[in-house]
């Protein structure tokens, strides 16, 4: 099984961009079998059941690198593994490295592995990426189509894209008075 996991909490400005590039691409592709994509919101150390015994697996996330806000770049499972996991700030961190590790160990960790990640400007309450964030959703998209053609997966554009606007930004219809 292939697993495309788009993390973040869409309600923290640009740590939602995540979960927005699985949406967005859900909307202008679709695959074969033998892919799933979840947006999986902020699971923390949950992220092992989605790790363990699978082929491959792409994580789309923010990345804290220094870098200036809007870099995007993919991470090989060397390059992210290159650094020792860093203090987690809260239960809902990411904790990619550990359960990698931790599956790796066990030899059930993902055969591949890629995290495309978007350096964020602004992380505080809010369901609206930036817009130098969202700015990268469309780069972001076309990367998750070509590293999955690279793991050998079917990917499709879809004739008529769907509608691009994550349930989280759509406004409920006015109420009509009876």
């Amino acid at each position: 099984m292939t697993y495309v996991l788009g993390l973040g909490n869409v309600l923290m400005g640009d740590d939602g961009f995540g979960p927005t590039v699985v949406r967005a691409f859900e909307a202008e592709y679709a695959v074969g079998p033998g892919v799933e994509i979840v947006d999986l919101g902020t699971r923390g150390l949950d992220l092992t059941p989605w790790l363990a015994d699978a082929r491959q697996v792409i994580i789309i996330d923010t990345v804290n690198t220094g870098q200036a806000p809007g870099t995007l770049r993919v991470y090989d499972k060397r390059e992210l593994m290159r650094h020792v996991p860093s203090a987690r700030a809260g239960p809902h961190d990411p904790g990619v490295k550990e359960a990698l590790l931790a599956l790796d160990f066990s030899g059930r960790g993902p055969s591949e592995f890629a995290l495309i990640g978007v350096v964020p400007l602004c992380v505080e309450m809010g369901v609206d990426l930036t817009p130098t964030i969202r700015a990268m959703v469309p780069a972001a998209v076309e990367l998750l189509a070509t590293m999955l053609r690279l793991f050998g997966a079917i990917v499709m554009r879809r004739e008529q894209p769907s509608p691009r606007h994550p349930w989280w930004t759509v406004s409920p219809p006015p109420r009509t008075s009876n």
